[in-house]
């Protein structure tokens, strides 16, 4: 448990986010897929990323078969995909909070394709068995109303499969800038695709452009609990480094986003500047539908506030780490909000902080230790389960509010 302890002092600072974890998990898989000789700078430092990295290794290797990827599902997913091009017998699986987190829709996709892929444990879930081969693609629909990540997963590996892939998607698609994100990866090193309506077109394609150096931008999702901060503090100034307006992430709306709660955004040239104006509404609704990671600390942001929300487009909240939707409604009610909770929303009402000297509960999950962080400044001081958890993706994030005047401090 860490208890935080806001500042004393207004929270002037500037701050260097590592890459997208995004980015860098789709160019790692990339460039192993093309066999690419390229230089990556500011590779995301996130638990994610190196245990791809770490797997990656193994796979090219080929020492060891079995792939454990612990709590990361964006590594789950790509992996899956990637071993099923393989030759060679392969197991995959996870923690067990991943053993919980349904993969069926992108086995019977890869299946369809004619992978070779059986349920070890439980169906639709790791883990997996895969006999990896050459396959042939050919045409394909998806649901798209689950996660982004199974589409990105087919178009990463659509070059290496003989008669490429057109693949349809059906149903309301989720976190769609991943796709595109994925996409515009892809074109970056010259891989034939193309789009009409909710088809893609990938042609078999044996060289790639090659690229000696990339550099990856700045982690918008890590930049919305500055933003949060933000929002909370009195006159903060925060300079966050390697932002760009032009982003290929989707939680670069932020700005947009939390402008309408009062926190202005100045872009420089390689750096954003965020400070604050008066708040002036009392009610915010929202659709998430493209940006699911940043819900949650929006939520704990507007409960800070005073403001009301109704934030929708949440249906993929309840296959992360967490149930997201529950662990914000169980933790949020601690300290006093009043919530209405759907498998698609979350209704936060007009209610107000009351006293709180509790512990925020994390369920093993990231961004829930990251959002409630924030609200130290609401409260002078909030303890935290679990702190070690943010490695997932921001491991630095207490040495960053250490250096910007927060007191940190591991508790029993």
């Amino acid at each position: 448990m860490i208890q935080i302890i806001a500042p004393k002092l207004p929270i002037n600072c500037s701050i260097n986010l590592s890459g997208s974890k995004s980015i860098s998990n789709r160019l790692l898989l990339l460039r192993q897929i093309l066999d690419l000789k390229i230089e990556i700078k500011n590779l995301s430092d996130s638990e994610d990323t190196k245990i791809l990295l770490k797997a990656l290794r193994q796979i090219k290797e080929e020492k060891n078969k079995n792939i454990n990827v612990f709590d990361a599902g964006t590594d789950m997913r790509f992996l899956t995909a990637l071993l099923a091009i393989k030759k060679g017998k392969w197991t995959i699986t996870g923690s067990d909070r991943m053993k919980k987190r349904p993969i069926g829709k992108l086995v019977s996709a890869l299946k369809s394709l004619g992978a070779e892929i059986k349920f070890l444990e439980k169906k639709d879930y790791p883990p997996l068995e895969i006999k990896g081969k050459i396959l042939l693609g050919g045409i394909l629909k998806i649901d798209a109303s689950q996660s982004s990540q199974f589409i990105s997963a087919l178009l990463l590996i659509a070059p290496k499969l003989k008669n490429g892939l057109i693949l349809t998607l059906k149903n309301r698609i989720v976190s769609s800038p991943y796709i595109e994100m994925t996409v515009a990866l892809l074109k970056k090193f010259k891989v034939p695709i193309s789009k009409h309506k909710n088809t893609y077109t990938v042609n078999s394609n044996s060289k790639s452009k090659q690229i000696n150096k990339i550099k990856i931008e700045s982690d918008w999702s890590s930049a919305s609990y500055w933003y949060s901060i933000c929002a909370l503090s009195k006159n903060a100034i925060i300079e966050l480094n390697f932002l760009n307006k032009i982003s290929l992430q989707s939680d670069s709306i932020l700005p947009e986003l939390y402008k309408k709660l009062g926190v202005e955004t100045k872009y420089k040239k390689n750096s954003i500047i965020i400070y604050q104006k008066k708040l002036k509404i009392k009610s915010i609704n929202y659709d998430f539908i493209n940006c699911p990671d940043i819900a949650q600390t929006f939520a704990v942001t507007c409960f800070g506030l005073g403001v009301c929300a109704k934030l929708i487009g949440l249906s993929t909240l309840k296959f992360k780490e967490s149930d997201r939707i529950i662990a914000l409604k169980t933790e949020l009610e601690k300290m006093g909000a009043k919530l209405a909770i759907t498998n698609n929303s979350i209704e936060l009402k007009k209610s107000k902080p009351i006293l709180f000297k509790g512990i925020v509960e994390t369920y093993k999950d990231h961004r829930m230790a990251m959002s409630f962080t924030p609200l130290a400044l609401v409260y002078k001081s909030i303890k935290i389960a679990n702190p070690d958890i943010v490695s997932k993706s921001y491991p630095r994030f207490w040495k960053d509010l250490k250096s910007v005047g927060f007191s940190v401090n591991l508790c029993s």
